[in-house]
C-alpha cells in the first residue's frame, strides 16, 4: 500500500489513542458492551457500479473506526483496491458518521465524507476527490462487541471532470479492538 493510502489509517490510529484516554460512557449498557474498545476494524469485500456503465467491480475492503464523541460521532477511514484486467483503482475514504443504537445487537450509522480515488488506466494515472454518503448496518451476535458483521451501502459523487457517480456495497467481519 502506498504512503498516501496509509495516511487516513494513521490518522485514525491517532484518534483511537485519543478516544481511549477519554472517560467511559454514562450509558451502562453501552459502556459494558464497548468497555475498553479503542477501535473497530472492518474486514470484508466491496463492490462498486459506475452509473456511466461498465461491469460491477469487486475488491477487498479494510476500514477502522473510532468513537471520538460517544453516541454522536464515529470516524471511519477505509481503503478498497479495485483491479480489472485494464485498470487499478484505489478508493480511500474518511467518513464522519452519526450512530443510532437499534437494539443490543444492531446499530445503524449514517456517514458522509471525502474520498480520494487513485486510478491507473491505459498507462495513465489520475487522482480525484469524491464525496461519499454511506449507511452502515452493524450486527453483533453477542452482548460484548468483540466480533460481528456489517453491511454498508454507499453512493459516490466525483468532483473531477465528468462528475462520475457510483453506488456500492461493502460487507464483512467486525473486530472490536480492546
Amino acid at each position: 500500500m502506498g504512503h498516501k493510502a496509509t495516511l487516513p489509517l494513521l490518522m485514525l490510529l491517532l484518534l483511537a489513542m485519543q478516544a481511549s484516554s477519554q472517560a467511559p460512557s454514562t450509558d451502562p449498557q453501552k459502556a459494558d458492551e464497548d468497555k475498553d474498545l479503542i477501535a473497530i476494524v472492518e474486514l470484508g469485500a466491496a463492490t462498486s457500479w459506475n452509473f456511466s456503465g461498465g461491469a460491477a467491480t469487486f475488491a477487498p475492503n479494510l476500514a477502522a473506526e473510532v468513537t471520538p464523541i460517544e453516541n454522536w460521532l464515529e470516524v471511519e477511514a477505509g481503503v478498497s483496491p479495485f483491479y480489472t484486467h485494464k485498470s487499478a483503482e484505489w478508493d480511500t475514504d474518511l467518513l464522519f458518521k452519526k450512530p443510532w443504537t437499534l437494539s443490543r445487537k444492531a446499530e445503524f450509522m449514517l456517514g458522509v465524507g471525502p474520498e480520494w480515488v487513485h486510478l491507473r488506466q491505459n498507462g495513465k494515472v489520475t487522482n480525484s476527490i469524491s464525496g461519499e454518503v454511506a449507511g452502515d448496518f452493524m450486527f453483533w451476535p453477542v452482548r460484548k462487541h468483540r466480533f460481528g458483521w456489517y453491511l454498508e451501502p454507499a453512493y459516490d459523487y466525483s468532483f473531477a471532470g465528468g462528475h462520475q457517480q457510483s453506488i456500492g456495497m461493502s460487507g464483512g467481519l467486525l473486530i472490536g479492538i480492546p
